[in-house]
């Protein structure tokens, strides 16, 4: 093989490192996003579980009143 060959080869196995680091760069920043979003995710799950219940109960208070025998004077 002729030093050209080679010289071709190494720039394309240090091309192929360097995309390979820029690659798992960019795997952690999106697993690291990913984590955020999941956190967020079950925040907004949670602030809506809260507020749903909330509705829940003033559903079962209106429906409680209504059911109430009404008092004639």
């Amino acid at each position: 093989m002729s030093t050209e060959l080679f010289n071709q080869l190494e720039k394309k196995v240090t091309s192929a490192l360097e995309a390979l680091e820029l690659l798992k760069l960019e795997a952690e920043e999106l697993r690291e996003e990913n984590a955020r979003l999941k956190q967020d995710r079950e925040e907004w799950e949670r602030r809506l579980t809260a507020i749903l219940g909330q509705l829940d109960e003033v559903e079962g208070e209106t429906g409680s009143a209504e059911q109430a025998p009404a008092h004639s004077l």
